[in-house]
């Protein structure tokens, strides 16, 4: 079964506090992978950002077990940075691994 869509209503408050709970905190990251999974479709590059959510983006070689070997993972604070262009890629903390490890042509999502 599918995860429900967030819906804007729900997804761009929680990414625009200030001050996030943890339920703002996790709506908000979950949003913004669901926009960015929208918008890059794919299986190349694997997403995470622990504990909240991953996916998987990108056209190109499918993968379909065991460790993706393209993963970009980051905290939330990071991802939400990053996907609303309050934080520039260059200089964000990202774990990438992977020669196509690299998202910063689909990003900001959103301007905050």
């Amino acid at each position: 079964m599918a995860k429900p869509r967030i819906t804007d209503d729900v997804g761009i408050p929680a990414v625009r506090a200030v001050e996030r709970t943890r339920d703002e905190t996790a709506t908000a990251v979950r949003y913004l992978l669901q926009l960015l999974a929208e918008r890059v479709p794919g299986n190349t590059v694997e997403v995470r950002v622990p504990p909240f959510g991953a996916v998987q983006v990108v056209e190109g070689p499918r993968h379909t077990r065991g460790t993706p070997p393209n993963v970009i993972e980051m905290d939330a604070e990071t991802w939400i940075g990053i996907a609303t262009g309050a934080l520039p890629y260059g200089e964000a903390r990202i774990h990438a691994s992977g020669t196509r490890a690299d998202i910063s042509f689909a990003l900001p999502l959103l301007r905050q």
